[in-house]
């Protein structure tokens, strides 16, 4: 463990102050691995695809956790894990209480309805032949579930909800907008009274304009019903506006965790930093020189043979060999807020403000840079 780390008492992952509350959703070493085999008769198995390595994180009643990272990170394997609609590797998943991990169909049922999600691509999880009167109105049936007044009702009911006319009960979904596409989604999820929604990627297959208009919806219902998120995205922007507090996930591992305000102004996790100095931002000269600029040599490695000791250490400017002999482990830096989660041997400093240097690890880019004339 690093000199500067101390370990804490509350969960990882915990919010800030939530001792006393119970989460709605526990999760402890969770993971995923997906096997590779070889040869076309008797098949062997050769490795794994490690999507999702040992994780740790909870969520409150009516709290939103945004899962935040690159491609191929594992976020989306992770909405499904917790969904149950992939079988965990190992770990463990609690929601109010209860493991779930490796619950049958059976003992799942129950809470079925209490935990839904919302896809990626909103006209890929609509039945192009069902109406969207049905769509919304089946799960409530397989369910049991039977609303006063009726489904049909009901399903008109949630349309207005997020905002879509009534009286397009019986359209299919390619008669609607991808805008629209996604709030019949919600809809959908709304009918089975959720207290938790696994939101994948909501609104990154929507235009600019849209975007806006389904968070903005999310959250008032949020508001409204009282319902916990998992908010999953690699826009940075959005997870900001959405979410309480923010997981930092890199090659199946979280990295950093904590409340929005900490983790955009003082991330310490040098990947964070790296995450937050990506984002555009338009800076004006007189108002000082913005923020640092970090820019990482090569791709993320393989997550069928990912690095000893700290994922990110062959792509990070501090990297020495405790990183490659030793996994840091997710506590709490000396001098962060209760609940800010690091895991790092070495932390940078808690500020996202311009460096005397920049972090330039990607040698064409320096050359590029060094052969540009200089314009200022």
């Amino acid at each position: 463990m690093s000199e500067n780390a101390t370990s804490v008492a509350e969960s990882p992952g915990a919010a800030p102050g939530s001792g006393t509350t119970t989460p709605l959703l526990e999760v402890e070493g969770l993971a995923k691995y997906f096997p590779i085999t070889m040869g076309s008769f008797f098949k062997r198995h050769v490795g794994d695809v490690r999507a999702v390595d040992g994780i740790d994180f909870s969520i409150g009643p009516g709290e939103t956790l945004g899962l935040v990272g690159e491609s191929g990170c594992g976020k989306s394997t992770t909405g499904r894990l917790v969904t149950r609609l992939l079988e965990p590797t190992a770990g463990q998943v609690r929601y109010a209480g209860q493991d779930i991990t490796h619950a049958s169909r059976r003992a799942l049922a129950p809470i079925r309805s209490e935990i839904q999600m919302i896809f990626q691509d909103p006209y890929a999880s609509l039945n192009p032949r069902q109406t969207v009167g049905d769509i919304i109105a089946n799960p409530m049936v397989v369910n049991g579930i039977k609303p006063p007044g009726g489904t049909e009702r009901r399903v008109r009911e949630l349309l207005e909800t997020v905002g879509l006319n009534p009286e397009h009960y019986n359209r299919f979904p390619h008669e609607f907008s991808g805008g629209q596409r996604q709030r019949i989604g919600v809809a959908r999820a709304l009918g089975m009274g959720p207290k938790l929604i696994v939101a994948d990627e909501p609104v990154s297959a929507l235009d600019v304009s849209i975007q806006a208009q389904v968070v903005n919806l999310l959250q008032k219902l949020q508001r409204e019903l009282d319902i916990a998120f998992l908010f999953i995205a690699h826009d940075l922007a959005i997870v900001r506006h959405f979410s309480q507090r923010v997981a930092v996930m890199y090659l199946g591992r979280i990295v950093e965790v904590g409340d929005r305000d900490s983790i955009y102004r003082r991330p310490r996790h040098p990947y964070t930093h790296a995450l937050l100095s990506a984002v555009p931002e338009a800076v004006v000269e007189e108002e000082g020189e913005g923020r640092e600029r970090i820019r990482l040599a090569g791709d993320v490695p393989s997550p069928v043979n990912p690095p000893s000791g700290c994922r990110f250490r062959t792509r990070c400017w501090k990297a020495q060999d405790k990183c490659a002999a030793e996994t840091p482990p997710l506590v709490r830096i000396e001098g962060n807020r209760e609940g800010h989660l690091t895991a790092c041997h070495f932390p940078e400093e808690p500020t996202v403000a311009a460096r005397a240097e920049d972090v330039v690890l990607d040698p064409a880019l320096v050359a590029i840079e060094e052969a540009a004339p200089d314009t200022h």
